[in-house]
């Protein structure tokens, strides 16, 4: 079994990240666009307004990634981060880089004195809500979720 590593993203990262990003939109049937994928991550890094954890094997191969956006709670008054992307790469499935990223984030957000994460994924997406209730991850069954979308 190959052994998965995590650390946080740097700016070196941008490409092989872009790459993944268009993979992850495209899971959700998004059109590929690897140079709208490279400006998000790239604007996203560069302003600081979100946290990038890769997972590598081994060999320093890239396995995934995650995405996490700093928030607040206003309820508990205290910080809070979106786990919004979450994507490992076919070949690096049930290696356990998905397991790694969540608990790097969970460690990054712990470090950062966040009182929680959330994060929402597709209702039919079973494996990763497999891997969210193993490691303590609670459904929300209380709340709904809302969107409106303000601009294509």
């Amino acid at each position: 079994m190959k052994k998965i590593t995590t650390r946080l993203a740097t700016m070196d990262d941008i490409d092989q990240l872009a790459d993944m990003f268009d993979a992850y939109r495209q899971f959700y049937e998004l059109a590929p666009d690897l140079a709208l994928s490279r400006q998000f991550i790239y604007d996203r890094m560069l302003g600081s307004e979100s946290v990038l954890i890769v997972a590598e094997d081994e060999a320093g191969a890239p396995a995934g990634f995650c995405q996490l956006y700093p928030s607040f709670c206003s309820l508990a008054a205290a910080p809070i981060y979106a786990l919004y992307d979450l994507y490992v790469r076919p070949e690096a499935r049930k290696l356990g880089a998905g397991r790694a990223l969540l608990l790097a984030a969970e460690a990054h957000a712990l470090r950062n004195g966040a009182l929680r994460l959330d994060l929402t994924t597709a209702k039919t997406n079973l494996a990763a809500q497999s891997l969210y209730t193993a490691l303590g991850w609670q459904r929300d069954d209380i709340f709904y979720a809302y969107s409106k979308t303000l601009a294509a």
